[in-house]
């Protein structure tokens, strides 16, 4: 029987080791260490798992649980392994010697080694290491050659001889470096920008450094990740900067590319959604990655080794893309700020999705090295509470479970691809632990989400086009400089644009059916009450219908009478004769602007012309006409022509059928009355055609 899986977990107290899959008990012969305890990794083959305590450190057999070394040294605070296991790093607190010098907090030893009895362990190396981030040394995969970063140099080393430098890659103004994994030699470098030149990561076979393999520059790099393929043939390039120029982000800008330790390919990846890079990551096979990207709802990529899209999963708020061991499968969850929740994806079954997993809120997600499982924790100190470890098969169920107080670090114990069992991971279906059934027990139903709030009147109906998210069947989030340039929460068309109505210019707000609007204020308003500007619009109303009620009555050759402003009915009552010829001068100013869509002959423009100073205007000469109403006066809001009234209901069905067809082409589930609405168009159409052509005729 095979070894089974096995994690090992640090907490606030204690380190533990437990075998999972089939047995989900704790390692027999692991003594678990209690104290200050600062770390816990397992090697790269699997074969040794190492903590760190404030007193000592011990590197145990994985298998067994037994201690193979143990070093006494104090405030030890990261322990790693090399690829093959045969050396571990250990980097303590920077601290100075009795001379005031930096002391060699950062020590390189043998895993495995011989020692007189009686005598201490002693280093291979010593370094001073100031820096926390990327203390250790990077190997090549088979372990001959091993390096470091210093000012303006990669310094090479033998791994057995770690005094003397091997040799030096010289970059004046390197940052960053990665050597790549496979049986090529190969090392990327990062420059920044300075004085005007642009960024560069550049790609060197190890020890020819007098000419790059490959290399890229580029603009807008402040840092960088370096992310090579399993084979060490392509880097992927995830350039970033610390502040955006566009104000399009808090976070910086992120771009994307892809280089090819041969030199034949060298690109910036071109993404088909606006918005920050949330996450990439290479196939364990090398030859596909897959890119997270886009403002939320963020949209996932499947890219070949060319940097050829070959699909899209559907989007959706998700900030994270992890494929599993074998690369048969990848999951895409949304961490952090977003829901936790985690889509299973079958990557050789045409991209099928396997399931959804409601995971809370981890902060650590790992597959199992056999792909049969995913394990999820909720770690300190981003959450202290609810901390545990829950393992998931792959087909969605939850396997098993476990709370601990202030978990601090969970991780697999690497499994040798050429040891992992072989077979279906989807089937058969494992049987859940016990922990698993009672953790089932006590999670309640998930009531439904109250959303946001609805006015009472726009309750119980569909959420409209431009108020949903992009995956909902909204319109695409847009952003420019900061601000949206279409609506103001930046999806869909602006709040003051009516579906199927002519958009809005600015300071145009008319109401179908209702007269000009007038400034507050414009005609001396401001000094009346809230009573008298009631009344007064009162006796506006009345007297603009006994007007249209007298020019439907007269005849061809008559002209509707002058309005009246002064006197009973004119709305100046009680006002000096001064403040009576103000408002008239201000009506003659605003008519003199407006343009004269009914010609010369405008009965209206004589009668405003007219009046000025406060003076009685001439009789108006009796002008005789036959011309008949342009068709645009049957349209205008404030025309009760029956005939316009017909009009514009019809044209109001209409756009109210489009609207309920693009909510049924959306995917929303319409009412039987609805449907029936819809299916009444054609009919409306005939119906709005005929009483045109009958406008027209008149």
């Amino acid at each position: 029987m095979a070894n089974p899986l096995q994690f090992a977990y640090r907490t606030q107290k204690a380190i533990g080791v437990t075998d999972a899959d089939p047995v989900y008990e704790p390692l027999p012969g692991f003594v678990k260490p209690e104290g200050t305890l600062r770390c816990c990794v397992y090697s790269p083959c699997g074969r040794y798992l190492a903590w760190a305590s404030s007193e000592r450190v011990c590197v145990v057999d994985a298998s067994v649980g037994h201690i193979l070394t143990t070093i006494s040294i104090l405030n030890v605070f990261e322990v790693a392994f090399s690829p093959r296991g045969s050396f571990f790093s250990t980097w303590e607190r920077p601290t100075k010697d009795e001379n005031g010098d930096a002391a060699k907090n950062f020590k390189i030893w043998r895993t495995i080694e011989d020692t007189p009895e009686g005598d201490e362990k002693q280093p291979m190396g010593r370094f001073v290491q100031k820096s926390q981030t990327g203390w250790n040394l990077q190997y090549t995969s088979d372990e001959q050659f091993c390096a470091r970063l210093v000012t303006n140099e990669v310094q090479f080393y033998n791994s057995n001889d770690l005094t003397t430098v091997w040799n030096k890659l010289r970059v004046e103004g390197v940052t960053d470096f990665s050597i790549a994994p496979g049986q090529n030699h190969n090392v990327a470098v990062f420059i920044q920008e300075r004085k005007g030149q642009p960024a560069a990561v550049k790609v060197f076979n190890v020890p020819q450094f007098t000419t790059p393999i490959s290399q890229k520059t580029f603009f807008k790099g402040d840092k960088v990740q370096l992310k090579w393929n399993s084979l060490g043939t392509s880097l992927i390039v995830l350039a970033q900067t610390d502040v955006d120029k566009s104000n399009k982000s808090y976070y910086g800008e992120t771009t994307l590319y892809l280089l090819s330790a041969d030199g034949s390919l060298d690109a910036r990846i071109t993404l088909d959604k606006d918005g920050p890079i949330h996450d990439v990551s290479w196939s364990p096979n090398g030859k596909e990655f897959g890119v997270i990207y886009g403002y939320m709802p963020a949209k996932t990529t499947i890219f070949n080794h060319r940097a050829v899209a070959t699909y899209s999963f559907p989007i959706g708020p998700r900030n994270t893309i992890i494929f599993s061991p074998t690369g048969r499968f990848a999951l895409v969850a949304g961490f952090g700020n977003l829901t936790g929740q985690i889509d299973v994806y079958d990557l050789e079954k045409d991209y099928r999705k396997i399931c959804t997993i409601e995971s809370g809120n981890p902060s650590v997600c790992q597959w199992s090295p056999d792909s049969r499982y995913i394990m999820t924790a909720t770690t300190s100190p981003r959450l202290r509470v609810d901390n545990g470890v829950k393992l998931w098969h792959v087909g969605g169920g939850v396997m098993y479970h476990e709370d601990m107080v202030e978990l601090y670090s969970v991780a697999w114990r690497p499994v040798l691809p050429e040891n992992l069992p072989s077979g279906d991971p989807l089937h058969p279906v494992p049987t859940p632990h016990s922990s698993a059934i009672a953790y089932l027990g006590t999670v309640k139903t998930p009531s439904k989400a109250v959303g946001a709030y609805r006015p009472p009147g726009a309750r119980g109906m569909s959420t409209p086009l431009h108020f949903r998210r992009e995956d909902e069947g909204g319109a695409a989030h847009v952003m420019s400089n900061g601000a949206s340039n279409i609506g103001p929460n930046g999806f869909g068309r602006s709040r003051r644009q009516v579906p199927g109505a002519e958009f809005l210019e600015s300071g145009s707000r008319a109401v179908p059916g209702a007269g000009p609007a007038e400034v507050p204020g414009a005609n001396g308003d401001e000094n009346l009450s809230r009573a008298a500007l009631k009344n007064k619009k009162k006796r506006n109303n009345k007297k603009a219908k006994d007007t249209e009620n007298t020019g439907e009555r007269r005849d061809a050759n008559g002209l509707a009478p002058p309005a009246q402003d002064q006197g009973p009915g004119s709305g100046n009552e009680g006002r000096s004769p001064e403040r009576r010829g103000y408002q008239q001068n201000q009506r003659h100013n605003r008519s003199r602007s407006r343009p004269n869509f009914q010609g010369g002959n405008n009965p209206g423009r004589n009668r405003s012309n007219t009046q000025q100073n406060g003076q009685a205007p001439p009789p108006a000469p009796q002008i005789q006409t036959s011309q008949p109403p342009a068709s645009d006066s049957l349209l205008s809001p404030g025309n009760q022509n029956p005939a316009s009234k017909k009009l514009r209901s019809l044209q109001k069905k209409i756009r109210a059928i489009e609207d309920l067809e693009m909510r049924h082409a959306g995917g929303e589930k319409l009412e039987d009355t609805q449907m029936k609405k819809i299916a009444t168009k054609s009919a409306v159409v005939k119906e709005l055609e005929a009483l045109e052509k009958e406008v027209a005729a008149h």
